[in-house]
């Protein structure tokens, strides 16, 4: 099998040293794909190329980077058979999730593109007389982006559109579960005609990631950094990023409440809290984890859901055949399997669901869960579900909010300004009133409080984030100094 190699400068690079890993398909235990693997020295020559090409990209016009993200948009959709095969063999994700990420990820190419004369300033009034004072937004340096696995496409792309629309240049970290997903990125800007040095990509093994990381936010020319993962892993970036002084934008986990009142239309929030709780396999960072469903309402929309979920199995992507997909490994079904079995020994029941082989794991869910049970405060990121009944509006808010997390949530309610009402006290970084908890598009601002992380992407609230504001004054020079 062919070593895919870093791209440095725009040109295939192997590893100093010569070292490589391999990502093994979830299913069939068969190499997926064998990539190099990067020292620090690596990393730096990454980083090192992005600081050489930023004064030309970042004097670009908007022209310019508006036409190469817009061909790139192009290039990656042309592209979406070799995702699909690429994101299945590495993720065991299914075709439909493939190419809905290809088409989000275009979207988001675009929307990107269209960004490139919204980087704007203002005129600010002085109290100097002859003077004319403005805030100006500047490219920030260069970016170290880092996506995960689970919707690599997405946020493979969304780690870098809007950083490359600003006029920044940038360095991807690949996943270490998904490289090829990602190379196919960086393959399809360079098709579009980015110039030389400004999208630079490198991956490593697994056990190399801090110590590559580390480098990265700490080289000189790097002066932002963004994170889409774990909050486990989000915690050690923000120390490293505060050591360094280093502005870092931090989406993270989520365990999203789905509000169910009792006047909520139930056919409509059967269906969203089962798209949003187990589409991918639940492996979304907006994944419902927590129904949260008034007492007068409960028993009639568990037996719908349950019916609901009994038909979403889960199988062999390549097949083509099912729902569901495979999750990504097969501790990440050991631990489904855990958090399961501990909710039922203590009380929970389990109405739909439940067959796990291997990393195959058919839509599972729990009714009356307590906190007295780990899945209640626990992140699965996996096909689990669970149902939380309240006796009132002020239980279901406190539920919801009993969480550290705080990215994404829903409330299902006809009285529409009940249903705000709700919204607006729960205590997350997106909510969404009758639609599911998992929900996308390239302009909004997308982020989470709490442990999900902090900042956001998307829209001008992205441009905030990759952008340095400066405060610029033209004075007549007539001016008296009291010394």
């Amino acid at each position: 099998m062919t070593v895919l190699g870093f791209k440095i400068n725009n040109a295939e690079v192997e590893a100093i040293d010569g070292r490589s890993f391999q990502r093994l398909n979830p299913i069939s235990g068969e190499v997926a794909t064998k990539v190099a693997a990067a020292s620090v020295e690596d990393a730096r020559a990454a980083a090192n190329a992005a600081a050489a090409a930023f004064p030309a990209w970042a004097a670009t016009n908007p022209a310019t980077r508006r036409k190469v993200l817009m061909a790139a948009a192009d290039s990656l959709q042309a592209k979406a058979p070799d995702f699909v095969d690429a994101m299945a063999a590495e993720t065991g994700a299914t075709a439909g999730w493939a190419m809905f990420n290809v088409m989000l990820a275009a979207d988001m190419l675009r929307e990107a593109a269209s960004m490139t004369t919204q980087i704007s300033g203002e005129v600010i009034p002085s109290n100097r007389p002859g003077t004319l004072a403005m805030a100006v937004r500047q490219p920030a340096g260069v970016i170290l982006s880092m996506a995960p696995w689970n919707a690599p496409v997405i946020l493979g792309v969304r780690s870098i559109a809007l950083p490359l629309a600003c006029g920044n240049t940038v360095v991807l970290k690949t996943s270490e579960i998904c490289p090829r997903t990602h190379r196919l990125i960086v393959d399809a800007l360079h098709e579009a005609g980015l110039p030389e040095g400004v999208l630079n990509a490198i991956s490593n093994a697994p056990e190399d990631a801090g110590e590559i990381v580390e480098a990265l936010i700490a080289h000189p020319a790097v002066r932002r950094v963004n994170f889409t993962g774990s909050t486990r892993v989000g915690r050690i970036i923000a120390e490293t990023a505060g050591r360094h002084l280093k502005p870092a934008l931090l989406e993270l986990g989520g365990k999203a409440p789905f509000v169910v009142l009792d006047d909520a239309d139930l056919d409509e929030a059967v269906a969203a809290a089962a798209f949003g709780a187990y589409m991918n396999q639940g492996q979304i960072c907006m994944s419902t984890e927590r129904i949260i469903v008034d007492d007068r309402i409960a028993d009639q929309f568990v037996a719908a859901l349950a019916a609901k979920v009994a038909t979403l199995k889960a199988g062999d992507p390549g097949k083509g055949d099912t729902p569901l997909g495979s999750v990504v490994d097969a501790h990440a079904a050991q631990r489904l399997d855990q958090l399961v079995r501990d909710a039922v020994s203590k009380g929970a029941v389990q109405v739909a669901g439940g067959r796990i082989e291997g990393t195959i794991v058919d839509a599972i869910l729990l009714d009356r869960v307590t906190p007295a049970m780990r899945i209640y405060g626990e992140e699965s990121f996996g096909p689990v579900a669970s149902i939380v009944r309240v006796g009132s509006v002020d239980e279901a808010v406190r539920v919801a909010n009993d969480t550290e997390y705080g990215l994404s949530a829903a409330v299902f309610g006809k009285d529409v300004n009940r249903a705000m009402a709700v919204a607006r006290r729960i205590e997350s970084g997106i909510c969404h009133i009758n639609g599911p908890t998992v929900h996308d598009e390239a302009q909004m601002p997308f982020g989470g409080t709490k442990a999900s992380g902090y900042g956001r992407f998307g829209g001008k609230a992205g441009i905030n984030e990759f952008t340095e504001l400066r405060w610029i004054t033209i004075q007549d020079g007539h001016l008296h100094y009291p010394i």
